[in-house]
């Protein structure tokens, strides 16, 4: 059996408490010599990965600095998806840390740390023991350098809808990266500004535009005519009464969810609202079927007696 040092339980109470980061001090106060320290290191993130280990709850609180060598986010502050991660944004790669220094440093990349120089130092919270950028600068970095349109709609929405981040936050982050110039991230951006919060929501309101069909008000806030909130559905066109409810099939693993799923459609069913449900596989592979079922309804609508009689908050 290989013995266990001291140097390795410290290593692994680093590991737990600061998510696969360490400083050189650290590292040192452990036991190791310099050139040990850095495979050391290494091997703990690989078997992290392995291990499939992801941030489910992760704690935050503001930060200062630290007496006992942990990073203070003074000198260098974790950015892009490895920060996205921590602050529980799905699909978010943990196989690089972008790490945020100053312009004038004189540090190079190392594995799979990849230095991102800045003049912009940004405010920072400490995120299970790293020392992060709020989760609008971390997207607005990794969208300056990311090559997949795809990504970036999928990893800005997301990061929209977990972390609660108002779109124009976002676009003030997005203006001061430059990452603007990127027809991608400007379109990702509209998106956001119109209320989509998923991928499948962008692909579906691509898809309907490009069809001439009109424009639906996405996630917006539906109440009853007495104030009581009813749902906010995905799409919804308030001059026909018609809904579009995404149905992922991730998120509706358990009976629970599904329950809840069937209920919101029953509630808004009752009210008068005409509900049309698609799953993203669906929209992105068929969309003529998705096309055909909205223009099918919102057509009939028109013969309907009256609208439901429902109060609409547009989401803002």
């Amino acid at each position: 059996m290989p013995r266990t040092t001291p140097a390795d339980t410290a290593i692994a109470q680093l590991s737990r408490t600061q998510r696969r980061l360490a400083t050189t001090r650290q590292l040192r106060a452990t036991g190791l010599v310099r050139p040990l320290a850095a495979p050391a290191a290494r091997r703990r993130p690989d078997t992290d990965r392995r291990s499939g280990r992801t941030p489910t709850a992760p704690r935050r609180r503001s930060l200062r600095g630290h007496g006992d060598g942990r990073p203070s986010g003074t000198k260098a502050v974790l950015t892009g998806e490895a920060a996205l991660a921590l602050y529980g944004v799905r699909d978010a790669g943990t196989d690089r840390a972008d790490v945020l220094v100053a312009a004038r440093r004189g540090l190079r990349d190392s594995a799979y740390v990849h230095l991102r120089r800045t003049s912009r130092w940004p405010p920072t919270l400490l995120v299970d023991g790293i020392p992060c950028v709020r989760p609008v600068r971390a997207a607005s970095d990794f969208a300056a350098h990311e090559p997949s349109p795809e990504r970036i709609r999928a990893i800005l929405a997301t990061t929209v809808q977990r972390c609660s981040c108002h779109p124009e936050d976002l676009r003030a982050e997005l203006h001061a990266s430059h990452a603007l110039r990127n027809p991608a991230v400007r379109t990702a951006l509209d998106e956001l500004r119109a209320g989509i919060r998923s991928l499948a929501e962008g692909q579906a309101r691509t898809t309907l535009h490009a069809a001439g069909l009109p424009d639906a008000l996405w996630n917006p806030a539906l109440f009853t005519s007495t104030g009581t909130f009813l749902a906010r559905p995905d799409a919804y066109w308030p001059f026909a009464g018609v809904a579009l409810e995404v149905d992922s099939e991730e998120y509706h693993l358990g009976a629970a969810d599904y329950r809840t799923t069937l209920r919101r459609r029953l509630l808004m069913e009752s009210h008068g609202i005409d509900v049309t449900s698609a799953a993203p596989a669906l929209i992105r592979d068929h969309p003529q079927e998705l096309v055909a079922a909205i223009r099918t309804k919102l057509h009939l609508a028109k013969s309907r007696p009256d609208r439901p009689n429902i109060i609409i908050r547009p989401y803002l």
